[in-house]
């Protein structure tokens, strides 16, 4: 058993690490040529500059692609040993149906654990200094027109926070805006900075700030009121949005940690803003490692096929497009979801659930039938 065990996960190893580098390599080359149209004569935005922006977009990019090449390696190996007969000669070296499922859920197991570690350590991080590199350069534009947007609530009082970038070199935010409401939801503080410095308690220190100050209502007869403006080179401001939540609110939901994800949900809830689509996002990036799990368990009915010469390429087509089309499920769901108000986790495993049944009858139909 341990020879076999040997011989099937060297064989997925290989072909698996084989077909990844062949997509990564794929969709960097697409990057890359969509970053050119930034690079132009005289711009501070650089080849150099694009290439770096690329290589930090790549384990996000082998975070999205693992299933599919999971999928596609295991299916290439189960239908080459199928092909070449050694399958046939496992199968009466003692190799039985639920042996073999073991062997293919320990591979999808590694697989998984490889996929989220670099969905939520390794992909975010370089995600974040990717976004740092284009919101530093002026001839790059950063993500969105309007940066991003941030909710505190402060007793009776709101206040809505806009950050349009987060500076690479110190981490200060730059271009912040303030809005605060009082009690009766009207207008009465606004504060333009050129910048805030989040300090350990996450308490903001307002760089080169301007603040007005709005007066309340007054009564028709009474004098008008007048705004008051004051120039500030520092200006402290208490609230409970830490540096991680502003970098969050700059990032799109499915390139943040998991944990931060979940934090950033708790925030929308208790200032009450809608977290449907974080949600999601959420139980998609909790469901979408096992995804692996299920693609190794789909590839082990090919091993079990009968192949005349040469007609291995049309299941590895097949291999391919049911691949391309879990990842166009798992992006439609999400949407459905967001816009049906689905529940989220339901949104979240529903092209998981849909393909495990998917594979789970196809091992019974080709496997335990056979």
């Amino acid at each position: 058993m341990k020879t076999i065990r040997k011989l099937i996960y060297r064989e997925l190893i290989v072909t698996i690490a084989f077909v990844t580098l062949a997509f990564v390599a794929l969709f960097t080359f697409f990057d890359l040529v969509d970053e050119m149209r930034y690079v132009r004569a005289g711009s501070s935005y650089t080849l150099t500059h694009a290439l770096v922006y690329v290589a930090c977009l790549l384990p996000g990019r082998l975070y999205e692609l693992l299933p599919i090449t999971v999928l596609i390696g295991s299916v290439t190996v189960m239908a080459r040993l199928a092909q070449s007969s050694e399958f046939t000669i496992l199968r009466t070296s003692g190799l039985g149906p639920w042996r073999a499922l073991s062997l293919m859920l320990g591979a999808g197991a590694v697989c998984a654990l490889l996929t989220f570690v670099v969905g939520d350590y390794l992909a975010p991080t370089m995600d974040r200094q990717a976004e740092r590199i284009r919101s530093g350069i002026p001839g790059r534009p950063s993500t969105g027109l309007t940066g991003g947007w941030l909710r505190e609530r402060q007793g009776d009082r709101n206040a809505i926070v806009n950050v349009a970038r987060l500076r690479a070199s110190d981490g200060i935010l730059e271009g912040v805006r303030v809005f605060a409401f009082g009690a009766d939801g009207f207008l009465s503080e606004v504060i333009l900075a050129e910048g805030a410095r989040v300090e350990k308690d996450d308490r903001w220190t307002l760089l080169n700030a301007v603040r007005a100050v709005i007066p309340g209502r007054s009564s028709l007869s009474g004098a008008p009121p007048r705004l008051t403006v004051t120039p500030l080179a520092e200006l402290p401001w208490s609230n409970g949005i830490s540096r991680e939540m502003a970098s969050v609110a700059l990032l799109q939901p499915d390139r943040m940690h998991t944990l931060n994800l979940f934090q950033y949900i708790r925030h929308l809830s208790a200032n009450g803003q809608t977290s449907q689509r974080y949600e999601i996002e959420f139980w998609r990036k909790v469901f979408y490692p096992l995804s692996c799990i299920v693609m190794v368990v789909l590839a082990l009915p090919f091993a079990y096929l009968h192949f005349r010469s040469g007609g291995i390429s049309a299941y590895v087509f097949m291999g391919v497009m049911i691949g391309i089309s879990f990842f166009l499920l798992n992006n439609v769901f999400g949407y459905i979801g967001d816009l049906r108000q689905w529940q989220p986790w339901l949104a979240a495993a529903a092209p998981g659930l849909l393909y495990s049944l998917l594979s789970l009858s196809a091992f019974g139909w080709l496997v335990l039938r056979h």
